[in-house]
């Protein structure tokens, strides 16, 4: 073969995706499983390359972790675990209790004796994919939260494994088109590729960074093509499965019945009025939005200081570094994780007070709202944002099935962002609208064959050599 092909044949293997259905028959459904959980686990190795979008608190870890093992004991080969800042103590506590084979390493090093290895996304460049044989994305939402470089190098690092699993609980929930950083990881349609199949934008553009078209929204946004949303539906249920109950799957909820959630809206005013005006009117524009967040941080932490003061445990919520610093003085015992600490000083203090070490937790959502059990808590406070995401995640630490007693949520605003409560309930709309659609597609997904498996060997014509 001449240099030019081989070139090209490299060119191609660069490009590839592993494709097709190349799951298989499960041989380990562990007792521990509940109904629902031994279905999803079954589908997903079956599938082989698959996403899991299931409720906080419905057992996503045991679910990887099983998967996981069928894997090795497959193709005899570890398994990578990726998960958030903190997350991956909790999956070896769950590995411990249910006797899987778990071991956490930081430096990339897998050992001969090692099965299951956990590690932490922000450590993926430490690791060489040749050494394992799946991969599993615990909360892989966060990906999109990732700065690009990040995102791209957890994509390439997946691209080559046969085997891949994301599991997380919300799948953006107020922006469709995201799903396609699941696909794309999957090795299902790339990004750009789903975009110009289901959606299009008034300017007849593929620009991706366009945002999701909602009500009262700009034209110039992503929109649904005419008659594509059913389609594109039924196309996302082919590689996932998304669940917020067991009744989603036809079983009995019996244990996973959450209790109820208590959300109370405090307004708080400013001292003075923004400058040049007599008295405050709702910001308009983000710029605006910023402006006020910015001018009543006292205010606002103030009463969050006066609400948690008598708590017995309180997640206290925050966005900018000032609101951090601020309540962590503020408040009588409150210890804050900030972007500045270091990775091991982030782990080891939401590791503290998941182990019931701190009273108060000051920290962002970007930060620690992502994969950690905080059923300990039930007291959380929180500064509205136009990210339900980044609220649904900071909410679902303490409110989650296992949790036995009522969560209460303070948000505290001020007059002049009103506007911004409005938006999130409009995308909490849309993300109850989003779930409801994965589940109405579900069964008949089910039924699906995208099997694109080839089984014959191309022929190359010699006159291309």
């Amino acid at each position: 073969m001449s240099e030019t092909s081989n070139n090209y044949s490299e060119f191609i293997e660069r490009k590839s995706q592993l494709g097709g259905m190349f799951g298989f028959e499960p041989t380990f459904l562990p007792d521990f499983l509940f109904d629902f959980q031994r279905d999803l686990v079954t589908w997903a190795m079956r599938k082989g390359r698959a996403a899991i979008f299931a409720d906080c608190g419905l057992g996503k870890t045991p679910m990887q972790l099983v998967w996981a093992e069928n894997v090795i004991r497959r193709e005899n080969k570890p398994v990578l675990i990726l998960t958030p800042l903190a997350v991956s103590y909790q999956t070896l506590r769950e590995s411990e209790k249910f006797g899987i084979d778990c071991q956490r390493s930081s430096d990339g090093t897998v050992t001969g004796s090692a099965r299951v290895i956990v590690t932490n996304y922000e450590r993926i460049d430490k690791f060489n994919p040749s050494d394992f044989a799946g991969v599993v994305c615990d909360e892989s939402s966060i990906l999109k939260n990732f700065s690009g470089v990040r995102r791209k190098s957890v994509t390439e690092f997946m691209k080559k494994l046969k085997y891949r699993l994301l599991c997380t609980a919300t799948a953006a929930p107020n922006d469709y088109i995201e799903l396609g950083t699941s696909s794309e990881a999957l090795g299902e349609l790339g990004y750009m590729d789903m975009l110009s199949r289901f959606f299009k934008n008034e300017q007849g553009t593929s620009n991706p960074r366009l945002g999701w078209r909602a009500h009262g929204e700009p034209k110039n946004q992503w929109r649904f093509r005419g008659h594509a949303e059913q389609p594109f539906w039924r196309w996302v249920c082919s590689w996932a499965r998304a669940v917020r109950k067991p009744s989603d799957l036809g079983y009995d909820d019996g244990q996973f019945i959450l209790p109820e959630l208590i959300e109370r809206e405090h307004v708080v005013k400013a001292n003075r009025p923004p400058d040049g005006m007599l008295f405050t009117m709702p910001a308009v524009g983000l710029k605006e939005q910023r402006e006020e967040r910015r001018r009543t941080i006292t205010e606002r932490c103030e009463r969050i200081a006066e609400i948690v003061s008598n708590s017995e445990k309180a997640l206290v919520w925050c966005h900018l570094n000032k609101e951090g610093d601020l309540l962590a003085s503020m408040i009588d015992g409150a210890k804050q994780v900030s972007g500045s600490d270091s990775d091991d000083a982030k782990e080891e203090r939401l590791l503290n007070f998941a182990n019931n070490g701190l009273r108060v937790l000051v920290t962002k959502p970007k930060i620690g709202a992502w994969g950690l059990n905080l059923q300990c808590c039930n007291h959380v406070t929180f500064f509205p944002s136009h990210s339900y995401e980044q609220y649904y995640q900071g909410v679902r630490r303490c409110w989650r099935f296992g949790q036995t007693r009522p969560v209460n949520v303070d948000i505290v605003t001020s007059e002049g962002e009103v506007k911004v409560i409005a938006n999130l309930q409009r995308k909490s709309d849309q993300a109850d609208r989003m779930f409801s659609f994965l589940v109405a597609h579900m069964n008949d997904a089910m039924h699906i064959d995208r099997e694109r498996a080839v089984t014959k060997k191309v022929e190359v014509p010699s006159w291309l050599y």
